[in-house]
């Protein structure tokens, strides 16, 4: 896990790279490389992970010298494909495998690639940048054309830190306090820098852009036309899983997991524990001290079972307010609110024990129809345990509400239950969170695995018919009865619970000066015409006096504060 930046264009002042990884060095503390020739320049922040000696250093050059490469993330199955390469590597890294199968392969390499990644490689002889990013955006890839130059790198702060002008996407913003949409996978929320989507490409040469989708899932999907029984499904799905851990656990720094006392992180806590000894393998999980949202006693009662070494992360009301100011220098952009700041407290202390990869149970709802709102036949709120909209559109002013368009997601399969999880795997649900998780892990200096996410069982998982996934409104009834020789009932058929946190609570009693200086500062900035802030104090109001089914709201407001706080100083 690394940060990678570059430059191709005339006149480039060398010193914006540095500026550009100076930004985010966080994502890579162990070394920080850059290459260079004219209208050319890239840049690498390394946090070593495979391969810790300096001969795996970035930019990494292959033996002709004619490609250069900068490399986010891991590709796990860099044994095998070191196998079938007819190649002299120098390392042992998998930087070098991606490299040596680019020159083998071309393009055709990313289908052989399992890893989560964003890279770009520099041809000399054609002058041609060839950057992609992996199959569903586990890591990032932003950049801005401007001046003639193609610009990117890991973070947004990066492209902002090379001069660019910090200015707010309107339309973005709108449509996230209308309809709670964090974007398009192409969209940011800052002006003029796009992100490149998972499962595309992108080709730079002579001033100009070529962008193209290499990863086309449904397709991947009806690939499956064998038809499987019950069981069978179960024994090929615990294989895949098995193969997904296994690949994920190849480190060369020790590899611990986030734990909490959900189905999904149980279950694969226990399938980890299968094939690696479990007093190796440390579990961070965090708590409250409020027993109406911890999941500690579950937690514990996993622990009982598969004997892990566990580290328990208690979050304070009072430390919310420093620490959400510290996260959002990280994120850039709106986050998901006090679970999010409860995971940073967890990768800050799993840096502190020198555990610098963690593995987190992310993809699994989407896989195999987790979400309550899968039983509904119509389109409800995506987000969980609320009762009434979560957006508050009454408080947006006309000129600014007008900006904002309902997303529309395709739908391209027949079903309209595959629809609902296509959405969430490419759209909403796990863009989302991988967007938060990868830039709270990073900034700690950590690594994020997400063993579920693996391309093989998503596929897998999509194509088995529905009474498969929900049977009897049991819900991943796949995974629940294949855990269930490993897991206490009490786990394996507790109902889906949404990660939670006295959020609610603590913005409307503990946090409720912070909040109100916050709005204030909205009030007295040039945003404040995105708002009637009559009707907006008017919520607030009602909000602290108890109208408080849904904190989303507030915690959309606060994002915006938080956001104008960090870059307006």
């Amino acid at each position: 896990m690394c940060g990678i930046a570059g430059v191709v264009g005339e006149n480039i002042q060398k010193e914006s790279i540095y500026k550009m990884l100076l930004s985010q060095t966080h994502r890579g503390p162990d070394d920080t490389g850059i290459w260079e020739e004219e209208n050319v320049v890239l840049g690498h922040n390394r946090l070593a992970i495979i391969d810790l000696r300096a001969t795996s250093n970035q930019p990494f050059t292959d033996n002709s010298n004619r490609y250069h490469l900068v490399f986010n993330g891991e590709i796990y199955n860099y044994l095998e494909l070191r196998n079938e390469l007819n190649y002299n590597f120098k390392t042992n890294s998998d930087t070098e495998v991606l490299l040596a199968a680019y020159l083998e392969w071309g393009k055709d390499c990313l289908h052989k690639l399992n890893g989560m990644f964003s890279f770009a490689i520099w041809d000399v002889k054609e002058e041609k940048l060839f950057a992609a990013r992996d199959r569903f955006g586990v890591k990032p890839f932003f950049y801005t054309q401007i001046d003639n130059k193609l610009i990117f790198s890991s973070e947004i702060k990066a492209i902002h830190a090379f001069g660019l002008q910090k200015t707010p996407n309107r339309k973005v913003w709108a449509n996230y306090f209308a309809f709670g949409s964090y974007g398009l996978p192409n969209e940011t929320f800052w002006e003029d820098i796009s992100q490149l989507s998972g499962g595309h490409y992108l080709e730079y040469s002579n001033k100009n852009s070529k962008i193209e989708k290499w990863y086309f899932f449904e397709k991947e999907v009806e690939k499956y036309q064998e038809k499987y029984t019950y069981e069978e499904v179960k024994s090929k799905y615990s294989n895949l899983l098995k193969q997904s851990i296994r690949w994920r656990f190849r480190s060369d720094v020790a590899v611990g997991f986030n734990l909490s006392g959900g189905l999904d992180s149980s279950a694969l806590l226990a399938f980890v524990n299968q094939q690696e000894n479990s007093e190796n393998i440390k579990a961070f999980t965090f708590y409250t001290d409020d027993k109406r949202y911890d999941e500690l006693a579950w937690v514990e009662e996993m622990i009982g079972i598969t004997k892990n070494p566990l580290v328990k992360i208690l979050l304070k009301s009072d430390e919310v307010e420093e620490l959400s100011k510290k996260i959002t220098h990280y994120q850039d952009e709106p986050f998901g609110g006090i679970p999010t700041l409860a995971y940073a407290k967890i990768f800050e202390q799993a840096r502190k024990e020198n555990i610098l990869v963690l593995l987190d149970g992310q993809g699994m709802d989407e896989q195999w129809a987790g979400y309550d709102y899968y039983l509904k036949k119509k389109d409800t709120n995506i987000i969980q345990g609320v009762n009434k909209s979560p957006f508050k559109k009454d408080v947006l002013s006309k000129e600014f509400l007008a900006l904002a368009e309902k997303p529309t997601y395709p739908k391209p399969f027949k079903d309209n239950l595959l629809n609902k999880q296509y959405r969430d795997l490419f759209y909403t649900k796990i863009p989302r969170a991988l967007r938060f998780n990868d830039r709270v892990s990073m900034a700690s200096s950590t690594e994020l695995r997400e063993p579920f996410l693996d391309y093989n069982l998503v596929e897998f998982a999509f194509a088995q018919p529905l009474e498969y996934k929900i049977k009897n409104e049991i819900q991943k009834k796949v995974l629940r009865d294949i855990v269930s020789e490993f897991l206490s009932d009490s786990i394996t058929y507790a109902p889906k619970r949404p990660l939670q946190t006295p959020q609610r609570e603590w913005l409307g009693n503990d946090l409720k000066d912070f909040v109100s200086i916050k709005l204030q500062k909205i009030k007295e900035s040039s945003f404040s015409n995105w708002f009637d802030f009559d009707k907006l104090e008017q919520e607030w109001q009602n909000y602290i006096e108890g109208d408080n089914d849904s904190s989303f709201h507030i915690w959309q407001w606060l994002s915006l504060a938080l956001i104008l706080n960090e870059n307006t100083n």
